[in-house]
């Protein structure tokens, strides 16, 4: 039975997950990158990238805030390191906020940075994410088995798409299985922290409390999860706080995330009867299938915000230094540098190079279990399902409206 913490999710978080609509100040052309058309984002984000791929957004109260729309520019931005901050002070002095930085990768600059993901990363390789395969095609077939026994139409956002990536999140963290509703509601509450404008971007959440309390539980008896794993090997490298914040960082990056890949994936194999048939029969398919889904999705639609620290030229556009630049993600991976047609979606399509995880020394760690999940999930519910179709019209479906991680609040379908 789902956890009165997905459903509290899917009523309010989903509503508001990283929304920016209460920035009410804020042109349109701010919030243009956010906007989409159901599945695609508006025309204007198009125009931007063959126009003037590094532009300057149109924000009051003095802030110098870009935007780059094209793959080569992304590139240039994500992959340097050097040239490019991500540490949370300089968000905090651009916006005059005193919260405390949220810790994890997101907000960290090398050398810190590069030390912490070189205690997490060992923790994402194949041959360590190999053990939860069993746990994620079980997690699978038991959300299947609750959609079959659903009266009625069955949501796929709160019965498959949240359940699923919130329990193999618990599997990789090695949180104990009676804590595990707890653990939910915790992530949810998580969430809530993001949302609107006036949220916290620094408060230290129940989540991360919770965390601590784990942390310290396995200094004491380590598990085989990736906290105890980490402690085992790096223990005196890390101190509690900061592999907790690690911890978050991975549900905050893990779950909502692939939550929407699932729930708008979905949306895509009901709508392409073609590419669901290819996903039903063919097992070879999967894997360009998901290729597909993450460029042309792109769900995480910008990444994190950069702050140049000396002037720097990027597509023949000077950027200050201090100024912000947002890389529209999900604008990139429409460049026809990666291919052609690339407004539409394509479950035949040689995987391209897009950056649905991102790029350079912030790439997501956890791309490949992400990956992992979707070639777990899809297939299995076309093969459970065969005959799945959409309960409501696609135009009655109610999405995001101007959210960073992009979604859908319900897909009700039918299953028999």
């Amino acid at each position: 039975m789902t956890s009165w913490a997905t459903r509290r999710y899917v009523k309010r978080v989903q509503k508001k997950g990283l929304d920016l609509s209460q920035l009410t100040l804020l042109p349109d052309g701010v919030l243009m990158p956010l906007r989409r058309d159901v599945l695609d984002p508006v025309p204007e984000l198009g125009r931007m990238r063959a126009e003037e791929p590094v532009a300057k957004l149109p924000v009051p109260f003095g802030l110098n805030v870009w935007l780059v729309t094209g793959h080569a520019e992304a590139k240039a931005v994500l992959g340097d390191a050097k040239t490019f901050s991500n540490d949370f002070a300089n968000l905090a002095g651009m916006t005059g906020t005193t919260e405390e930085n949220p810790g994890g990768l997101g907000f960290a600059d090398p050398p810190v940075h590069t030390r912490l993901r070189r205690l997490l990363t060992p923790e994402f390789t194949m041959r360590r994410l190999s053990r939860l395969k069993p746990g994620i095609e079980e997690i699978v077939s038991q959300r299947l088995d609750a959609i079959a026994a659903t009266d009625g139409p069955a949501d796929l956002v709160e019965e498959f798409a949240l359940p699923i990536p919130s329990l193999v999140i618990c599997e990789l963290l090695g949180v104990p299985y009676e804590d595990r509703d707890e653990f939910q509601h915790l992530a949810v509450q998580r969430f809530d922290l993001f949302g609107g404008a006036g949220a916290s971007l620094g408060a230290i959440s129940e989540s991360l409390e919770y965390l601590l309390k784990v942390v310290r539980q396995q200094r004491e008896n380590p598990g085989d999860g990736l906290i105890g794993m980490i402690i085992k090997e790096h223990g005196d490298e890390i101190d509690d706080r900061e592999l907790a914040g690690l911890a978050d960082g991975v549900l905050t990056g893990g779950f909502e995330t692939t939550a929407s890949m699932l729930s708008l994936g979905a949306l895509v194999l009901l709508r392409d009867r073609e590419a669901f048939k290819r996903v039903h029969d063919d097992d070879g398919a999967v894997h360009g299938f998901v290729e597909e889904l993450l460029r042309y999705l792109t769900v995480v639609q910008v990444a994190f915000p950069r702050f140049p620290r000396e002037d720097v030229e990027i597509g023949g556009v000077t950027i200050g230094q201090g100024d912000m630049v947002l890389v529209s993600l999900s604008g990139v991976n429409r460049d026809d540098e990666l291919g052609r047609s690339l407004e539409i979606f394509d479950g035949t399509r040689p995987p391209s190079q897009h950056l649905a995880f991102g790029y350079g020394v912030h790439r997501c760690v956890g791309a490949e279990l992400a990956r992992m999940e979707l070639r777990a999930a899809y297939p299995a519910l076309v093969r459970r399902f065969p005959s799945m179709r959409l309960a409501v019209p696609v135009e009655d479906l109610e999405f995001r409206k101007t959210s960073i991680v992009y979604g859908v609040e319900k897909l009700p379908v039918l299953v028999d």
